[in-house]
């Protein structure tokens, strides 16, 4: 779901994935702004904290307004009407429910090239230098390595020279399981969080391996928060 413009919202269709074995499309997706992963049916307690990565991506397009977002954790009013309020056009895509959609359990799917450019058609089609920011939050660590790599890339092409990416990753790199958050913003220097489930992490990063992962951008920069989360700059 995009919402390029503020209460404004545009519907694309998602059709089955290729090889599965049918033609019939599936049903339009619609944001589920706070949709649990399976295994969990509620959120827990919100927590506001301060967040300097996202005080240090606001740094970089403020006094600035009419610049296009992108943010792929799902639409949440909360964060629709935040970023519109500045003046900026917001396009949302629900990045996680999109790859079970996808995906579903079976994992080695995420190495088949059609059903890689399958999912980059349902979150990332768009065109290139379209987006002057991303908000990647934690999901790329729940992405194989073939599909990381094409996402990453895609994403390089979608946003404009000098924009800035808001990702986040935990701290332990040998973690099974780890939490899934809901981040809502609530200034340009806080985020509520809220626990909404755990997942295994299809691959976990140190800050060695962030950099590799984003070795064609320009630079990368780390704050580390009381979640154990690595807070990630990158500048396109």
């Amino acid at each position: 779901m995009k919402f390029p413009g503020p209460l404004r919202s545009l519907l694309r269709g998602r059709n089955a994935p290729p090889g599965n074995g049918t033609a019939a499309p599936a049903p339009a997706h619609s944001p589920r702004a706070d949709s649990p992963p399976r295994g969990r049916a509620v959120e827990d307690s919100p927590a506001t904290r301060p967040s300097r990565g996202l005080e240090e991506f606001f740094s970089h397009i403020r006094g600035q307004s009419g610049l296009t977002i992108l943010e792929l954790g799902g639409a949440t009013q909360q964060n629709v009407s935040f970023i519109t309020n500045l003046g900026h056009r917001l396009y949302s895509e629900d990045f996680l429910q999109i790859l079970n959609d996808s995906f579903g359990e079976d994992k080695a799917d995420q190495s088949n090239p059609g059903r890689i450019e399958y999912f980059l058609r349902q979150t990332l089609d768009y065109p290139d230098e379209h987006f002057d920011g991303v908000l990647i939050w934690d999901l790329l660590e729940y992405l194989e390595p073939a599909l990381l790599a094409a996402v990453v890339d895609r994403l390089r092409k979608v946003v404009r020279p000098n924009s800035y990416l808001l990702a986040f990753f935990h701290s332990d790199d040998k973690l099974e399981v780890v939490p899934i958050y809901t981040f809502r913003i609530m200034a340009m220097n806080a985020l509520q969080v809220t626990q909404r489930g755990t997942r295994s992490p299809a691959q976990l990063f140190n800050n060695r391996g962030v950099e590799r992962l984003f070795g064609k951008f320009e630079s990368v920069k780390f704050f580390l928060t009381r979640e154990r989360l690595r807070e990630v700059i990158v500048k396109a």
